[in-house]
C-alpha cells in the first residue's frame, strides 16, 4: 500500500508541477505579445452562425485614448491601479448583497476579466472560479498594470464579434477610438456589463445615465491624470 500511495503522491505532484508550468508558459508570453485569440473570441466564432465576422484591430498603450482607459476604469474597476487582482471590498459586498436579495452581482476586477476572456471557457462553477483566480494572480505577477489594461481594451467584448476598443469605435461610431468623443467613450464603457445588450450608438435611458454617472466618476478620479501612474511603467 505504500508504494500505490507514494505513486499517487508523485503522480500528483508531476500533474501540479505540469499545470503550473503549462499556465505560467500561457501566461508570461503575453506580456510582450499581443494575443491572437482569447477563449472568448473562440467561443463565440464556434457557436456562432456561417456569417460570423471577427472584428478586432490592436491598439498599443500609447495609441490608446487616455479619456477611453479612464472611462472602462471609471465604469468597471476603480481600485485597478490599487489591488493586486482582486478588489476583497467590492467582493464582500457582493457576498452580503447575496445574502439580501439571492443574486450574486458581479464583483470581477479588469485582471480577473483579463484572466477570463483569454483563457477560460464561458459558464460558471467552482472549478472555473478556481483557475479565474489563478490565472488573475498570474497575470498579476507577471505583467504590469499598463499592459494588464492596454490587454483589456483590446480584449474586451463589445458587440457580436466585435472585440477591442478600436473596433467598438468603428462598429459604433463608425470613427477610430482616437477621434471618440468623451460621451460617446463613456456610452462604451457603460455597455461593458452586457455589450450584446447594449447599442452604445442609440443608447437607452438607462445606459444614458450610466454613461453621464461615468462622466461625474472621471472627473471625480481626477482626469486621465489619474493613470499618470500606469505610464511609468
Amino acid at each position: 500500500m505504500r508504494r500505490v500511495y507514494r505513486f499517487i503522491f508523485r503522480v500528483l505532484l508531476l500533474t501540479i508541477l505540469a499545470f503550473v508550468l503549462l499556465s505560467v508558459l500561457l501566461v508570461l508570453p503575453f506580456r510582450w505579445v499581443n494575443p491572437p485569440i482569447t477563449m472568448v473570441m473562440a467561443d463565440r466564432w464556434i457557436h456562432s452562425s456561417e456569417d460570423f465576422q471577427l472584428q478586432k484591430s490592436w491598439l498599443s498603450w500609447d495609441e490608446i485614448p487616455k479619456h477611453a482607459a479612464l472611462a472602462v476604469v471609471a465604469s468597471e474597476d476603480q481600485k485597478f491601479p490599487l489591488h493586486k487582482g482582486f478588489d476583497v471590498d467590492a467582493i464582500q459586498q457582493a457576498l452580503k448583497e447575496r445574502e439580501r436579495r439571492g443574486g450574486l452581482r458581479g464583483a470581477s476586477t479588469i485582471s480577473q476579466q483579463v484572466a477570463k476572456n483569454m483563457y477560460l471557457w464561458t459558464g460558471r462553477s467552482w472549478f472555473r472560479k478556481g483557475l479565474e483566480v489563478w490565472f488573475t494572480l498570474l497575470i498579476e505577477l507577471s505583467w504590469s498594470k499598463q499592459r494588464i489594461l492596454e490587454v483589456y481594451l483590446n480584449i474586451a467584448e463589445w458587440g457580436p464579434g466585435v472585440f477591442g476598443l478600436e473596433a467598438a469605435s468603428q462598429y459604433h461610431f463608425n470613427r477610430t477610438a482616437a477621434n471618440l468623443t468623451p460621451m460617446q467613450a463613456a456610452l462604451l464603457a457603460s455597455s461593458l456589463p452586457s455589450p450584446l445588450n447594449y447599442n452604445p450608438a442609440r443608447p437607452a435611458q438607462h445606459l444614458h445615465k450610466r454613461a453621464e454617472w461615468n462622466l461625474q466618476q472621471q472627473r471625480r478620479l481626477g482626469g486621465v491624470q489619474w493613470l499618470a501612474p500606469l505610464n511609468n511603467e
